[in-house]
């Protein structure tokens, strides 16, 4: 299995969302995440005469939502389409498919008797690999690191859509929901957010309603609605928010997906229009979603469309950026 990365943490897609609706589950289950190995088709629907949407790439991380059969997976994609990908081992790994519910002992072996490696955190994402007996389940971390941990849903949730190993049987933690982990709120906030893609923007616009939208105000729905939490109401104080938090970013290559984005206002569209400009004194404008990839999720202007996605590098988004970071 590929070694882990913590960059891999802030992928668990937004299907988090949809996924209660779709299996009938509520709190929503842990997520299964799984990294495509080599280009595979994403289709309408689990057959190889359906419509090719797209063609995912290697590196690509999708949530696996169900096994349709035995030759598909029901996947979500980073921007929310629900398609379908070949269950092959050549086209898709399973990466994480449980999370740590409460903080639970990581041992070199099933037993409470076996060195403690360390204590794995409410939150994190792991890999069931097997279940020795009833009590443990062979798990891997976020590093790669192996080893074991208590099976009890006080412990670990599975994902709804996996099965354990052939030859192994769900212990008494199968079927157990957790509370969102912040992984899990920035994809539901995400989530949030493209639902309302193409809403019209309006400068002003009222924070009591979902007809328009200006770039704090749609910030503002989306992680009320997704991770329900109010933010400010305005681009500068949810800066100063964030700020707050600690660990700002002025590299927005550095940010993580679901980190706020500040911007200062448009002076140009060339990098030469910005050049000598001291950003920590300017004042934040405008205020967006990174979604990774090089992408943003925001709305701007009544001529742009309303909510939608823009790519940050070698544009004015770039140009005009000051900072980001996380609210959570």
């Amino acid at each position: 299995m590929k070694k882990f990365t913590a960059s891999l943490l802030v992928l668990i897609l937004t299907a988090l969302l949809v996924m209660p609706a779709v299996m009938g589950a509520s709190p929503a289950p842990a997520p299964v995440v799984g990294e495509i190995q080599s280009s595979v088709s994403f289709r309408s629907a689990p057959s190889t005469s359906s419509t090719v949407y797209k063609y995912l790439k290697a590196g690509d991380n999708v949530v696996i939502l169900e096994k349709t059969n035995a030759s598909w997976y029901k996947v979500q994609d980073v921007f929310g389409t629900v398609a379908y990908v070949s269950s092959s081992d050549k086209y898709i790994e399973i990466i994480y498919n449980a999370s740590i519910v409460s903080s639970v002992s990581f041992r070199k072996s099933a037993s409470t008797e076996g060195t403690r490696l360390r204590y794995l955190s409410k939150g994190e994402s792991v890999l069931i690999t097997g279940q020795p007996n009833s009590a443990w389940y062979a798990v891997t971390d976020s590093h790669g690191v192996k080893g074991y941990v208590s099976s009890s849903e006080q412990y670990i949730s599975i994902g709804a859509s996996f099965s354990l190993p052939s030859g192994t049987k769900p212990g008494s933690g199968s079927g157990g929901g957790t509370t969102p982990n912040a992984p899990q709120l920035i994809e539901n906030a995400i989530a949030a957010g493209m639902k309302y893609w193409g809403t019209p923007y309006e400068f002003g616009s009222d924070r009591d309603n979902t007809k328009t939208f200006d770039c704090s105000d749609f910030v503002r729905t989306a992680f009320r609605e997704g991770a329900n939490l109010t933010l400010p109401a305005d681009s500068r104080k949810q800066g100063d928010y964030v700020k707050a938090k600690g660990a700002t970013k002025s590299d927005w290559r550095s940010l993580k997906r679901g980190d706020l984005m500040f911007f200062m206002e448009y002076k140009g569209s060339k990098a030469s229009n910005y050049a000598g400009v001291n950003k920590a004194t300017e004042t934040i404008t405008h205020v967006g979603i990174y979604l990774g990839n090089g992408q943003i999720l925001h709305t701007y202007s009544t001529a742009s469309g309303g909510v939608r996605t823009n790519d940050i590098a070698g544009g004015q988004w770039e140009n005009r950026f000051l900072f980001g970071g996380s609210v959570l």
